[in-house]
Parts: structure tokens; sequence; C-alpha cells
């Protein structure tokens, strides 16, 4: 076994082995991508057969990120010390077993838990990708061609997954949107071995229980705080709660300053690129995310799409979100860093600004075309933060660095869907006209499938479905607006990058 540690990886250049492991990890990171969002489409068959409540339909959508976030640091820091390919493999066996257990849930709660152990496993995977590339890359040039396609997977395969539901849907069960990740794992976990070599910290020090728990004791009532806040408004409990996540990120800070090897190096966050680096990256996704949550649903069950045509649609935007992060090694090789991410994050708002012209009456032009300045300005933002991150530290931390990176990630997919997708559906619910329907009609009406279904049963369901349309699209403008003011105080501060 080739073990790769920071001094005798400084002087290699990656060869055909390097890359060709680099193609094996580009399909993981694809894999988890696409697996974050391939539930978009799939959202009116997993209402229709499981029946699950409004909560319970966003933690279905979330809780994989929600864990996700929650574990990332702890597992960065454990491969930093076990061998990041050997966390890798252990969670490329989870998410297949618990991707089994999602194929087959007969209810909501079965559902979550088994998204959950996805989160879980995810979690061991995603840090141990970025982080191995730093270490088998050590030629900077060769780096960011590899990270922009690195990349390229992460932004790709989180526009492509309504795409490869929409497809799985139209000649499977919505079970099957799980059942594809396994043979995918399973050639990972052969082809690991072979092409990809150990990479861990010489010198990793002891592993802290206390920061671990510590760092889920910080994320996890955070986004439960947030994501609750966005669905049923404030309260004192959430306040609580979100107070006791911030208490345990203020105990995790203090702790990593006193410790000789701490789990993160908050002195990274005083270099104002990694700082940026990170923000820009969470905001980034936080848009994409909310753009796919809501889209998905727009061009199915407001246009009238089937799945696989609402993938078609989305298509666009997936290529040039791919492109646009290969693009962005070209740009950084020739440009200021501040001004490719500001750009980049400017190219994005003016996709969602385009979005405030959709309607329910229109084709989907005005949806494609602005998802596509979306996922351009994702795709070239996402190479250049990943680059920005991991260039920061030495071989040695990539793991625990690549970690802070990907918690951003992983918690702005999560916080789009529940902030934006909460926002989206309040407006919804308060607009929709229920008043020729019974309490029990009302109540199944809280999401956009289950009014479908309740339309279904009306006698004259032509003014009912009017405003079930007409007021899903005015909460999308909401949501769109609000991204729009957020990305572009993010492309402000890009901007100030040397």
């Amino acid at each position: 076994m080739t073990v790769m540690t920071a001094p005798t990886a400084v002087h290699a250049r990656a060869g055909v082995r390097e890359w060709a492991g680099l193609v094996v990890l580009a399909f993981a990171v694809l894999l988890i991508a696409i697996d974050a969002t391939v539930l978009d489409v799939a959202l009116p068959f997993i209402s229709a057969d499981l029946a699950p409540s409004s909560p319970q339909l966003l933690w279905i959508i979330d809780v994989y990120s929600f864990v996700l976030a929650g574990l990332l640091v702890t597992m960065g820091s454990l491969g930093d010390r076990i061998g990041r390919r050997r966390l890798l493999l252990i969670g490329a066996a989870g998410f297949g077993l618990a991707s089994l257990l999602a194929a087959f849930a007969v209810s909501p709660m079965m559902l979550i838990a088994a998204r959950a152990l996805q989160g879980i496993a995810g979690a061991t995977l995603m840090p141990a990708t970025l982080g191995l590339i730093r270490a088998i890359f050590a030629d900077a040039r060769q780096r960011v061609t590899a990270i922009a396609v690195w990349s390229a997977m992460a932004g790709g395969g989180a526009a492509v997954g309504p795409l490869v539901g929409g497809w799985l849907l139209e000649h499977f069960w919505w079970g099957s949107v799980f059942l594809v990740n396994i043979p995918l794992m399973l050639v990972l976990i052969v082809l690991g071995p072979m092409l990809i070599p150990e990479s861990r910290d010489p010198n990793p020090g002891r592993f802290d229980i206390p920061s671990a728990l510590l760092s889920m004791a910080t994320m996890l009532p955070i986004v439960y705080a947030i994501k609750e806040t966005a669905a049923h408004g404030p309260s004192i409990t959430l306040a609580m709660i979100g107070l006791v996540g911030i208490g345990a990120g203020v105990a995790f800070a203090q702790r990593q300053r006193i410790l000789e090897q701490p789990m993160i190096d908050l002195r990274l966050f005083r270099r104002p690129r990694f700082r940026t680096a990170v923000g820009t990256d969470f905001l980034s996704v936080f848009a994409l995310a909310g753009v796919l949550f809501f889209g998905a649903q727009y061009l199915q069950l407001v246009l009238g799409n089937s799945p696989l045509q609402a993938g078609l649609l989305m298509l666009p935007g997936t290529a040039t979100s791919v492109l646009a992060s290969l693009l962005g090694a070209w740009l950084l090789r020739r440009y200021r860093v501040g001004a490719v991410l500001a750009g980049a994050v400017a190219l994005s708002a003016i996709g969602a600004a385009i979005m405030l012209g959709t309607s329910a009456d229109s084709g989907a032009g005005v949806f494609v075309v602005g998802f596509v300045l979306i996922g351009a300005g994702v795709g070239i933002a996402l190479t250049t933060t990943s680059n920005l991150v991991v260039s920061s530290v030495p071989t040695a931390r990539a793991g625990a660095a690549s970690a802070v990176a990907e918690t951003a990630y992983e918690l702005g997919t999560a916080s789009g869907v529940a902030i934006l997708g909460s926002i989206v559906m309040g407006v919804f619910r308060r607009g929709l006209d229920t008043g020729a329907l019974t309490s029990a009609q009302a109540g199944a009406a809280e999401t956009l499938g289950g009014a479908h279904a309740v339309a279904a049963e009306l006698a004259d369901p032509a003014p009912f479905v009017e405003s079930m349309q007409h007021t899903f699209v005015s909460g999308m403008h909401v949501a769109a607006a609000i991204t729009v003011v957020v990305l572009v105080i993010a492309a402000i501060s890009a901007a100030r990058l040397r």
C-alpha cells in the first residue's frame, strides 16, 4: 500500500494512475451530489405513496444534508488520521447499504431515517475526496485542473439529479432513485484500492473526542432551528435550540485555541481568501439548491411537464455548470481571483433575477435561461473557492480544511432547500384559495403535490388549480428576490480579494 504524506508528495507530478484515480473520485462526488437533489423530481411520487406531512417532506429532502453538515468536520479530521482512502471505502459501503434501506422505505419516518444514514456515510466521502486531490496533485497547475473536475462533478451532479431522477421515474418506482447508488458504490470499492494511493497526516496527534462532539452539538441544533423557523416561524423554543448550538460553537472554538493540534485551525479564518471562499461557497450552493427545489415542482406541477421532461429542461443549466467549472481553472490562470469569483457570483445573481419573470401561463423558457446563468456562476465559483481552501493548508491537514469547505457546501444545500423552500411553501399556503375545500382537503393541500391530488377530487377544479399555480409562482418570486440580494452582497465581498 502506498501512503502519501506531505514530505513524499511535494515534488511529484501526477501521472496516468493519479489521473485515473481522479476519475474514480469524481464519480464518487458525482453520485453524492446527485443524491442531494435527485429527490426533487420524486417528491410528487413520494407524497402520493407515503403521504408525508409538509414538515416530513422537507425533512426527507434536507435531513441528508443536515447530518452531512454536522459530521463533516469530524470525518475530515478522522480521515487525516486513519487514512482518507480507508475512510472513503468505509463510507462507500455504508452509503450503499443506506441507499438500499431508503429504496424500500414504507413510511415517511423510515425514509427520513434512511436519508440520515446516507448523510452519515456521505460525511465520510466528501472531505476524503477533496483531501485526496490535495495530496495526489502537488503541482499547483495540475491541482487547479483536478479541482475543476471535482467542482464540475459536485455542481453538475447537484444539477443533473433531477434529470437522472426523471428518467428513473419514467421507467421505475420512486425507490429506484436510491438503488442506482449501489452498483456505482461497488465500483468505487473495487477500483479505489487499485488507483487511489492512501493519504494521511504523518503526525496527526490525538483524535479529540470532545471536539468531535462539540462540532456536532454546534451544527445540528443550529440547522434544526433554521429549518423549523423558516417552516413555522420564530418561537422561544427554537430560539433556545439555536442558542444551544451557538453556545456549543463558542465552546468548540475555545477548545480549538487551546489544543496543540486542533481539529480545525481557526487561524485560517483570519485569512481573507479562506474566509471569503467558505462564505461564497455557502451562498452559491444556497442559491442553486433553492432553485432546484422549487424549480422541479414548477416545471412539473405548474407547467405540466413529466419528470423526464422536467429533467431535460434543466439539462442546459446542468451542462453549463459542468463546463463553467472547467472554465474556472482557465480563468484562474489568467485573471485576479477576486474578479473571477465576483463575476461568477454576479452571474448567478442575474440568473436569479431572471426567475422573477416566470409565470404560471408562460412556457419554461424564462426558467431555463435563469437556470443556465445560475449554473454557470455556481460552476466557476465552486472551482475558485475549492482551490482557495485546499491551497491554504499543507497536505497533512487537507482533510480538515476540505471538511470546512464541504460543511459550507452541504449547509448551503440544506439551508437553500429549508429556507427558500419554506418561503415558497409559506407564500403558497397563505395565498391558496381553500374556500371551496373541506377542512380535510385544506389540510391535504399544504404542499403543491397534495393540492394537485385535492384538485382531482373537485367537481370544478379550474378555480382551485389557477389559485394553486399562481400562488406557487408568487412564492418562487419572493424566494428569487431574496436570492438576488444575497448573491449581490456575496459578489461585492468577493470583489475585494487580491
